[in-house]
């Protein structure tokens, strides 16, 4: 049984999406990030970068959240696009796009944004800026096919959703979606399939912590020691 290591967030919501897509039993093995359980010896044997989600499966072992979908797809041969030089490339360009452009720029955005102190304002423009400029690329895309990839869903597809569900938390925007109207389009798509569904319910199938007290902030934030002893 593959073991999802698991809290209610962007990128471990878009691995259990693949696996619900995909038909693929697994436990979902809780990580409550609030009560600092992914700094835990028994998670860093797992992930040493102390960071959800993780997955095993059997022998395998990997973490970061778009390996893992690339390694279900291989394994299971589902929601990749054809077999070719060009559509691979495609692939693993805006996979990695998402890997190192959305998810860095959107949760620091959310970062300088809902919880970093004052002063703060330089921070928070570089990074809605990028935020805002990374989106609005995917939506370029998007602009010309139904899909990341162009007629078919695919993995990439499963990586932006995941991430595509706070953009108005991202951004501080209620109104985000009318310069995305095409992530939305994706969105909203995807969101009525029975996969997606199955998986917001995850965040209510286990208790997490909700207060942001101050053992919070040291799980989360274990940077901020050093400005105490500064």
């Amino acid at each position: 049984m593959i073991k999802l290591y698991y809290h209610p967030s962007p990128n471990p919501a878009k691995v259990a999406l693949f696996l619900e897509e995909a038909g693929q039993p697994y436990e979902v093995v809780t990580v409550d990030t609030k009560k600092g359980e992914q700094h835990l010896p028994e998670f860093l044997a797992i992930n040493p970068n102390a960071k959800t989600p993780a997955l095993v499966d059997g022998d395998a072992t990997i973490f970061d959240s778009n390996a893992i979908l690339l390694y279900l797809a291989e394994k299971t041969g589902k929601f990749l696009p054809e077999n070719t030089p060009a559509a691979r490339g495609q692939m693993l360009s805006w996979l990695m796009f998402v890997a190192t452009g959305i998810g860095p720029y959107s949760g620091q955005s959310v970062h300088f944004r809902h919880v970093a102190p004052e002063p703060k304002t330089y921070a928070l423009n570089r990074y809605d800026f990028e935020a805002w400029r990374h989106w609005k690329l995917i939506d370029a895309q998007l602009a010309k096919h139904r899909f990341m990839l162009g007629d078919t869903y695919t993995l990439v597809d499963m990586a932006v959703w995941g991430w595509a569900r706070v953009v108005p938390y991202v951004t501080g925007n209620p109104q985000c979606w009318e310069q995305l109207p095409n992530v939305k389009r994706l969105l909203d798509e995807i969101n009525t399939h029975p996969a997606a569904q199955r998986v917001e319910a995850l965040k209510t199938a286990h208790a997490y912590k909700a207060d942001m007290d101050d053992d919070a902030r040291k799980a989360l934030f274990p940077q901020n020691a050093r400005l105490a002893q500064a």
